[in-house]
């Protein structure tokens, strides 16, 4: 169902020929409209879990073409992830999605975005609300020990059309269960704060629905054994497609809580660049 290829080191260190280049280590393709892959990492590039950078590839034309990537590994990780759909006629996915272990691409070490905790006020559960490609900051997040110290409840989120779509979250859930290195780094005591919560909106599944209209009809919080949102308490983070985000901004506006940014946090916090080709 998935494929994975390894890199060597002599592959990794190959002489950079674009600029800002970073050399594909792993690439994993999820179904013939989602892949996930990983790059080494500039040595003098810092971010906080949930940023995003801009990448790409050379255009036809000889000039970068870049998008806005959120980065899916946490800030401690030696390499970058990124989690992509794949659009047959896109500018960049279109190529991006042809990439190999050993292959160059652009990455511009300037991380940016407002999926931070620095943007919220402190509470004691976050929600990360996404969909599709949207759960790439969130599996930064979910393995950054920090996410586990602010909230004494996490809550994730991710809403497909299709089952397939749901496995990059939801293997990664697994391993962050289940991996070693995370127990010790993040606590066990701290990865049973974790609560995942996947949909899908065609195919069947055990829980089907758009997220907003289970949390209009209050049955995320019945299935999770919660309260309804409350700005006291609960903070979130949302990323998916600009409909998605609308919605669920209004939800959360509804409820009483306010949009923050790292100049002003507040009780919930939207991606503005998420990618989707052609952007």
């Amino acid at each position: 169902m998935t494929e994975q290829a390894p890199v060597t080191q002599a592959t990794a260190t190959k002489v950079a020929a674009l600029p800002d280049a970073q050399t594909v280590t792993s690439v994993q393709h999820y179904t013939d409209r989602l892949f996930a892959f990983r790059v080494t990492r500039p040595q003098s590039l810092r971010f906080r879990s949930g940023e995003f950078v801009m990448i790409g590839l050379m255009g036809d034309n000889g000039k970068p073409l870049l998008r806005a990537y959120s980065i899916a590994s946490p800030s401690w990780d030696e390499e970058l992830e990124f989690y992509s759909i794949k659009v047959p006629d896109g500018p960049l996915t279109s190529k991006l999605q042809h990439i190999q272990p050993g292959d160059e691409i652009i990455l511009r070490p300037k991380p940016v975005g407002t999926l931070v905790h620095d943007a919220l006020l402190p509470g004691k559960r976050i929600y990360f609300f996404s969909t599709g490609t949207g759960f790439a900051p969130f599996a930064s997040l979910l393995r950054d020990p920090q996410t586990y110290e602010d909230y004494d409840e996490v809550i994730i989120t991710h809403t497909c059309r299709e089952v397939a779509e749901l496995t990059y979250g939801r293997d990664l859930i697994e391993s962050i269960r289940n991996d070693e290195l995370l127990q010790e780094l993040i606590g066990e005591e701290n990865l049973a704060k974790l609560r995942y919560y996947p949909t899908t909106t065609r195919e069947e599944s055990p829980k089907m629905g758009r997220i907003t209209t289970l949390i209009e009809n209050g049955e995320l919080f019945a299935d999770l054994g919660v309260p309804p949102l409350n700005p006291e308490h609960d903070r979130a983070m949302i990323c998916g497609s600009l409909a998605f985000n609308i919605d669920v901004k209004a939800l959360l506006e509804q409820a009483g809580l306010r949009e923050g940014a790292n100049s002003e946090p507040k009780e919930f916090v939207v991606e503005k660049a998420f990618v989707g080709d052609g952007i």
